[in-house]
């Protein structure tokens, strides 16, 4: 028997439906039943492809005894984060509040009345274990604390709001834009350090990091203060691309990130694959190209991850599906799914599979042994940097045959298992796949699109281009419902208003397009356009900076937030300020600087205590601090994007002084006309480097 969970359209709470407890969906009907009989709320917080998520499902979410007293004591509601990324960052501060750490599940427990949290975890055991309580017991202490301890109760939400307030609001501690160089500096050595390889704990991607470090590497010339640094931010760079491009996060098999390794030598993942990691690392990768790391690794791993996106994670009608389980199954009749059995390699496999020469000359070139380096199995990893030899290409090449069931150049769309029961009963002539969650996220599909449109501008490569349009064209024929944006699309459904990331981030792949390509002309007015709509709706006038949730969709939250962390993805206002400063440069609407400049003013008390949390408000102040607009024909435009000019952007016009090929301006003033491209490139990187 379902639970209410059946119906709905998200994949995560659909795959809770046969869960025992009497699950809600975050709704106003869930909220006043829970007020109106006085059951604290247990709210859960997760997403489809989260590893421990499922182990909870099938663990105390399915157990009769923890459900019987779940629904007679409690009102459960399950949230999907990537539906619902605002109600998720509000309890999962609570949690790191309370526990000084976070992670998903999201387990919160909130007072009906107000929807304060006073309790907060993340995965419980059925039974005690691993250090952590039983679930049921965890339940009955939380009843029982409810019902007897009203005082405490009291002065604990009390507390925790008032923590969650000031977070919100951000006092200031007297941080001036004098101090911006110095602000600027100490952000790239954070993020430089922050990135530099160490011996210990898992690896994640951190590509907001590694772009301000990127950025960052241009001052380090010659007597500059940054030259003088404890790091070397190029070879940082370079090194965080080659563990990502030759890693065991990558698969070198078929394209594509997974989302972390478990080890700081980049081996072994976790293998789910997520949108947003892949969309940033392509343009992560296109960068350090264009920056003169023209590594054959990056190149490859641009490809076919393009590959990937193109045959499995792009929807008929041109959007990009959010992500892929790290979990699947290798015989149809297994009850439960098990991790990277999609993905890894027995030896004894892969001895049946290549001849001995194929074999002998992996092994040379990858991380593979009799005794594998997960579970018994095979994660490959390359060894060395370069171009791999033809022979290896048509090794890895028959791996994919094995996984897919035939050749890459005869696979050119493979269709999702959309949940297990589709992976289990479909007639797969390979491997059975791993579930692919197939909305479409707004947020995740633009991080996407960019990277596309800078790897374009790089390479050159028109199918780059193609995926990226038809993507943007999709979200703009179909995400706009009665004048306003939408955050999600389920196969034609279209739910939830768009959020500060969903608006910064679509925004800033417009205006990549708008920079990579000149094909189509109005990718630069419907950037403008919905401009104009987030700042209607989710502008803080009282603070500066933009709210997450737009200002008739934020009654049910206890507070209204402004998104300045980095996390997996970008900060949306980080995003959002940079987005500003390049609407000033090609529009010349000085509104949009002014706006820049209050929303720096709202954050830089952060970005001076905490610039380890923030480094895409960094790149930000770098756009504003450094700003460079490059007046040029299409054809000088064409030639120049392929090089790495950070906080550059560009317009063309036809008419220049007599005997200049382009006009540098500065910010606010513009330089002497440029006779000569060696002239134009000199005074823009003269103009990147004020500080």
């Amino acid at each position: 028997m379902t639970n209410r969970l059946a119906q709905a359209k998200s994949l995560y709470l659909r795959k809770h439906a046969e869960n025992p407890i009497d699950w809600w969906s975050w709704c106003d009907e869930a909220l006043a039943t829970a007020k109106a009989q006085n059951k604290p709320i247990f709210l859960s917080i997760g997403y489809s492809s989260c590893h421990w998520c499922t182990v909870m499902e099938g663990e105390a979410f399915s157990n009769l005894a923890i459900a019987e007293y779940m629904n007679a004591n409690f009102l459960p509601i399950k949230v999907d984060r990537e539906e619902r990324p605002d109600i998720d960052s509000i309890y999962m501060q609570a949690l790191q509040m309370m526990s000084g750490q976070g992670g998903w599940p999201l387990n919160v427990f909130l007072t009906p009345d107000d929807l304060i949290p006073f309790y907060a975890g993340t995965y419980f055991p059925v039974e005690p274990r691993y250090g952590r309580p039983g679930f049921l017991q965890v339940l009955q202490a939380i009843r029982h604390y409810y019902d007897t301890e009203k005082q405490d109760l009291s002065e604990r939400k009390a507390a925790i709001v008032e923590s969650l307030l000031t977070s919100a609001v951000l006092q200031s501690d007297g941080i001036t834009e004098s101090q911006d160089k110095e602000l600027l500096h100490k952000g790239w050595e954070t993020s430089t350090s922050i990135i530099t390889p160490n011996q210990y704990g898992n690896s994640f991607p951190m590509i907001p990091y590694a772009e301000l470090a990127l950025r960052g590497s241009r001052f380090l010339f010659p007597g500059s203060a940054w030259e003088r640094s404890q790091y070397d931010g190029n070879k940082v760079c370079t090194q965080r691309g080659l563990d990502l491009a030759l890693g065991g996060i990558y698969d070198h098999v078929a394209g594509g990130f997974h989302r972390y390794t478990v080890d700081h030598t980049w081996t072994v993942p976790h293998f789910e694959k997520m949108l947003y990691d892949n969309g940033q690392i392509v343009e992560y990768l296109a960068n350090l190209w264009s920056a003169g790391v023209q590594e054959a690794a990056f190149e490859r791993a641009i490809a076919t991850t393009v590959q990937w996106l193109k045959r499995e994670m792009t929807a008929p009608s041109g959007y990009f599906y959010a992500a892929q389980d790290a979990d699947s199954f290798t015989t149809p009749t297994e009850v439960e799914p098990e991790e990277g059995a999609f993905y890894v390699w027995s030896y004894s496999e892969l001895q049946q599979l290549l001849t001995p020469e194929e074999l002998t000359e992996l092994q040379q070139q990858f991380t593979v042994t009799p005794d594998g380096n997960f579970e018994s199995q095979n994660v490959l990893q390359r060894r060395n940097a370069g171009k791999l030899s033809q022979t290896l290409e048509s090794t890895l090449a028959k791996l994919f045959a094995v996984r897919y069931g035939a050749a890459p150049e005869s696979v050119e769309t493979f269709p999702p298992a959309r949940n297990n029961q589709e992976a289990k009963t479909e007639n797969w002539k390979g491997r059975i796949p791993a579930v692919t969650d197939t909305k479409m996220i707004v947020a995740w599909n633009s991080l996407m699109i960019s990277g596309l449109a800078r790897a374009y501008a790089v390479f050159q490569q028109p199918e780059y281009l193609e995926l990226a349009a038809k993507a943007a064209n999709f979200i703009l024929d179909n995400q706009f419902v009665d004048g306003r944006f939408y955050r999600l699309n389920y196969e034609g459904q279209v739910t939830v208003l768009a959020q500060s990331e969903d608006y910064a981030f679509f925004i800033k792949a417009l205006l990549d397009l708008h920079s990579s390509s000149g094909e189509q002309k109005n990718w630069l007015e419907k950037a403008i356009t919905i401009q104009e709509e987030f700042h209607e709706y989710l502008w803080s006038v009282e603070l500066g900076g933009y709210h997450n949730t737009s200002s008739d969709a934020s009654q049910d939250l206890i507070v209204r937030e402004r998104s300045y962390v980095d996390n997996a993805t970008p900060s949306a206002n980080g995003v959002a300020i940079a987005n500003l400063v390049r609407l000033a440069l090609v529009t010349d609407n000085l509104h949009y600087l002014d706006l820049a400049e209050q929303g720096l003013k709202a954050f830089r008390s952060v970005m001076s205590r905490a610039p380890q949390a923030c480094p895409s408000l960094f790149t930000a102040l770098d756009w504003y601090r450094n700003c460079t607009l490059i007046r040029t024909t299409a054809e000088q435009i064409h030639s120049i994007n392929s090089m790495y000019l950070p906080s550059t952007a560009f317009v063309e016009i036809s008419k220049l002084p007599e005997g200049s090929i382009g006009l540098v301006c500065q910010g606010l003033k513009c330089l002497a006309p440029a006779e000569s491209l060696e002239k134009l490139l000199q005074q823009v990187q003269q103009s990147q480097v004020r500080g």
